[in-house]
C-alpha cells in the first residue's frame, strides 16, 4: 500500500470519525455521555487541523475546545437538574444540524473557488514579512494585517465574561481533592508556566501565541482550584478585573497611539513593531488566561438571583 493510499485512508477515517462523534453528540440520550463526546470531538478536530498544517488552530482547540470548554461544560451538568435530554432537546438538535448543513454549504460555496488557480495573499504576505515584526506569517497576519480582527476577539471574550455574571450568582462547591490531585498539581502548573511563555515566544516565529499561552496558564490555575491551593477567584477582586481589562487595554492604547503618531490605527511605526507586538501579546496573554479561568472556575456574588 502507497503513502498516499495510506494518507487517504487515514483522512477519511478522520472525517468519518468527527462526523460520528458529532452527530452521537448531539442526539445521545444523556447529556453526560454528550459532553465527553462533544470533549473526544474537540481532541479529534485538534489533530484534524494539525493533519491540515493549521499547527495554531490545532494547539487552540485541544486547550480551549477540549478542554477548558469540556471542563465547563461538566461543570454545568455537575449544577443541572436532569442528566437527560427531553424531546424539546432533540427538535433543537434537529434544527441545529440543518443549520450546520446550510452553513457548510455556505462555506463551501465560498472555499471551492479558492481551489483554482494561484493565491496571491500568501506570497503577498511573505514579501512584506521582513517589516511586519516577527518572523511568522500566521502572527504578523493576526497582529499586522488583520490586527482589529485580534482586538475584537479579546473583546469577545471580554463580553462572554461580563454575560455570565448577569446570569446569576456563582457558588461553586469543590468536593476534598485527591491527594494524587494535589501532589501532581504542584508538580504540572510550573510546567504549565513554563509551556506558557515558551508557546508565547514560540509565537513570533513558529505556531503559538498569546491564546494558546493564555489557554495553558488558565489550564493550570484551573488544576491549582481543583486542588484547593488557589482561593475563591472571582470579578469582585481588582487584581482579576486588571488582568481581565488588560489585553484589550493595551491593545486600544497601542491602536490611539499609533493614531496620534499620525502612522494611522495600529499601524505600527518602523522600528518598534516587535516592541509593540510583544507588547501587546504579555497583555493578551495574561488577559485571556485571568479571563478563561473565571469563565471555568470563576465565583462571585455580584448579582442577586
Amino acid at each position: 500500500m502507497s503513502v498516499a493510499t495510506t494518507e487517504l485512508l487515514f483522512d477519511l477515517s478522520l472525517i468519518g470519525l468527527l462526523i460520528g462523534l458529532a452527530c452521537s453528540a448531539m442526539h445521545s440520550a444523556r447529556l453526560y455521555t454528550g459532553v465527553v463526546l462533544f470533549i473526544v470531538f474537540g481532541l479529534m478536530l485538534a489533530l484534524t487541523w494539525a493533519r491540515l498544517g493549521a499547527m495554531d488552530l490545532a494547539l487552540a482547540e485541544a486547550a480551549i475546545g477540549a478542554g477548558l470548554i469540556g471542563v465547563m461544560l461538566l461543570a454545568a451538568l455537575a449544577g443541572a437538574a436532569t442528566e437527560h435530554r427531553s424531546e424539546s432537546h432533540r427538535l433543537a438538535s434537529a434544527g441545529s444540524l440543518l443549520l450546520g448543513l446550510l452553513v457548510l454549504a455556505l462555506l463551501m460555496r465560498g472555499a471551492l473557488p479558492l481551489l483554482s488557480g494561484s493565491q496571491p495573499l500568501p506570497e503577498q504576505v511573505m514579501a512584506q514579512l521582513d517589516t511586519t515584526g516577527v518572523s511568522h506569517p500566521v502572527t504578523a497576519v493576526l497582529l499586522n494585517y488583520r490586527a482589529w480582527d485580534t482586538l475584537l476577539e479579546l473583546v469577545v471574550v471580554l463580553l462572554a465574561l461580563l454575560g455570565l455574571r448577569q446570569l446569576h450568582v456563582v457558588r461553586r462547591q469543590y468536593a476534598t481533592p485527591w491527594p494524587l490531585l494535589s501532589a501532581w498539581s504542584r508538580v504540572l502548573v510550573p510546567i504549565a508556566v513554563v509551556l506558557a511563555g515558551y508557546l508565547l515566544w514560540r509565537g513570533s516565529h513558529a505556531p503559538g501565541g498569546a491564546f494558546q499561552a493564555g489557554a495553558v496558564l488558565a489550564a493550570g490555575a484551573v488544576v491549582l482550584r481543583l486542588a484547593g491551593l488557589l482561593p475563591a477567584l472571582g470579578w469582585q477582586r481588582a487584581s482579576m478585573r486588571v488582568l481581565v481589562l488588560m489585553g484589550a487595554g493595551v491593545f486600544v492604547m497601542v491602536a490611539a497611539t499609533t493614531a496620534w503618531l499620525g502612522q494611522g490605527w495600529l499601524v505600527y511605526p518602523a522600528g518598534w513593531n516587535s516592541t509593540l507586538i510583544i507588547l501587546i501579546e504579555i497583555a493578551a496573554t495574561l488577559s485571556i488566561a485571568a479571563s478563561l479561568t473565571l469563565l471555568v472556575v470563576g465565583e462571585g456574588n455580584e448579582v442577586e438571583p
